[in-house]
């Protein structure tokens, strides 16, 4: 009873140690230890004595093992388990002889290579279900993932089809706007058509990212997403800066009119305090009011220099009124100084500013022969506008003592020697000295000289400030004769009550006006004289 008890035993382990187990009760059998004996127990009378198993019966065993295997698999076995199952074993399971024990051996050796063909089967099942769960994961599809995937992109699809029609329906309209020619519509339905194949670009990068419907937008690029809005904000913060650069301007306005009972005092000051709050503080970008207070230093630097050059024309003994004359050309002007010498600095002035805003509309005032505001406009001004913002804090000697040859440079020297000629400097300094170090490519370290380079950089930055301006301002100068134009000119005369005479004429231009493209008017300055002797 023992053998069978063992093979009875076998079957009770666990499918991967069967063979080893099997090998080795064989083995231990094979030594001749163990005698083997018949022990009937407990058989019914119509069973099959020979030992031989039926093939129905081979069926239902089968079956029987199947079943005991997956209760086993859900069950934890116990003790008391498994000496039942040995007792069963025992019972039903009987060896009537050596005959009988082997052929009892053969059957369960085919029962256990049936046993091994449908582990097989099983454990090839798991591992196919095993890859396919390895292969979804992979793809990061679940259970209905392919479903989900699927309305993905049959969504991107539908966007796609919708984004051609828009596209078709708007090149439509921009082919019917061509007959009749209808501009506002031509600029309607290319907006429309560049929006519609900027869409189209912006799905082909999302099916190329393999994001589709509501995962693209997670996928789009955040630079994509917010350049759009960067922008936006960008230009209302330089509409922000105009706007309160705007208000300043109109706060020291209204209180300069506030203060107007003062007089002229009140006025300069208040000019003042705007001139230099416009200096300290950093301009964020060009505005029209930046370029007004810069010509209001350009009319102090002049002032100066022609104060200057009076005096040392008058320590030279000079006849100031036949130099008076001289500068207007023999003009109607001639017989208002003659009547009032003190008007003589506006002649002078006048001399100066015309020499030094000659070639002002030119982008570097004929030096060269560039077209860079012509070809790169936009780079122009940004260039031009830097270049004020580094210059503007400089001390002019000093930045000419570093980079004497420096655009600036020969912009001073060029103006320098217009204004100032050989006779003229022999006269006021005694010889020409000056003159061959400006022509040599040096600045002289002289106090007349370091005025005039007050006037050149003043001029050299409204110049560039002019040329960062979108639009650039246009200027413009009043003729010998014209009529007083209290709009556009401004009288450099002063006359009881504030108002000029009806009736007046330009005897001479002072400086000259510009128009800005805010529509502001920066007033050109003009000496006024009445009709009889403007004509």
């Amino acid at each position: 009873m023992l053998p069978q008890i063992c093979l009875s035993f076998d079957k009770l382990l666990p499918r991967r140690r069967k063979k080893d187990a099997r090998r080795t009760m064989e083995t231990k059998m094979g030594g001749g230890d163990l005698r083997y004996a018949s022990v009937t127990c407990a058989r019914k009378p119509d069973s099959n004595t020979i030992g031989f198993p039926l093939r129905s019966e081979r069926r239902d065993r089968n079956e029987e093992i199947r079943e005991r295997k997956k209760e086993m698999a859900n069950k934890v076995p116990h003790i008391s388990d498994l000496i039942h199952r040995v007792a069963s074993s025992c019972l039903t399971h009987h060896l009537p002889g050596a005959h009988g024990l082997e052929s009892g051996n053969d059957v369960d050796g085919e029962i256990e290579e049936e046993e091994d063909a449908v582990e097989k089967e099983e454990e090839q099942e798991e591992e196919e279900e095993n890859e396919l769960k390895i292969w979804e994961e992979e793809k990061g599809t679940g259970p209905g993932g392919v479903s989900e995937r699927v309305r993905e992109m049959e969504y991107l699809m539908g966007e796609v089809f919708d984004a051609v029609s828009a596209a078709k329906r708007a090149y439509a309209c921009l082919q019917d706007a061509h007959c009749p020619w209808d501009t506002d519509k031509m600029r309607v339905a290319d907006t429309a058509v560049v929006a519609q194949l900027r869409r189209l670009g912006r799905l082909r990068d999302r099916f190329r990212r393999n994001g589709f419907g509501a995962s693209a937008a997670a996928a789009a690029p955040l630079r994509e997403v917010v350049a759009p809005y960067e922008a936006a904000l960008e230009d209302l913060k330089r509409d922000l800066k105009a706007k309160e650069a705007e208000v300043e301007s109109l706060k020291e306005k209204l209180r300069s009119t506030t203060l107007g009972g003062s007089g002229k005092k009140s006025r300069l000051l208040s000019s003042k305090k705007v001139a230099c709050s416009s200096i300290l503080g950093a301009p964020g970008m060009p505005t029209a009011e930046l370029f007004e207070t810069y010509m209001e230093q350009v009319k102090s630097a002049s002032k100066s220099i022609t104060g200057h050059l009076l005096s040392l024309m008058r320590s030279a003994h000079w006849d100031i009124a036949a130099a008076v004359w001289s500068i207007i050309d023999g003009g109607g002007g001639g017989g208002a100084t003659d009547h009032n010498p003190r008007h003589a600095k506006h002649a002078v002035e006048s001399y100066v500013n015309r020499k030094v805003f000659h070639g002002f509309e030119n982008e570097t005032f004929y030096i060269e022969g560039s077209l860079t505001s012509l070809l790169r406009p936009a780079e122009f001004r940004r260039d031009c506008f830097a270049q004020f913002k580094d210059m503007r804090g400089m001390d002019p000697a000093e930045l000419l003592g570093v980079l004497p040859t420096c655009q600036f440079g020969r912009f001073a020297a060029k103006k320098y020697l217009g204004i100032v000629h050989p006779k003229m400097e022999e006269s006021l300094f005694g010889g020409v000295e000056q003159r061959r170090q400006v022509m040599g490519g040096a600045h002289p370290r002289t106090g007349f000289y370091a005025e005039f380079l007050k006037l050149a950089k003043a001029v050299w930055l409204l110049h560039l400030l002019a040329f960062a301006l979108v639009p650039a301002p246009s200027h413009f100068e009043a003729t010998k004769g014209a009529v007083f134009h209290p709009a556009y000119m401004e009288s450099v005369v002063r006359f009881a009550g504030g108002r000029v005479p009806p009736g007046s004429v330009v005897g001479f231009s002072v400086s000259p006006g510009f128009k800005l493209g805010n529509g502001s008017v920066v007033r050109a300055r003009v000496y006024v004289v009445p009709r009889a002797h403007g004509v």
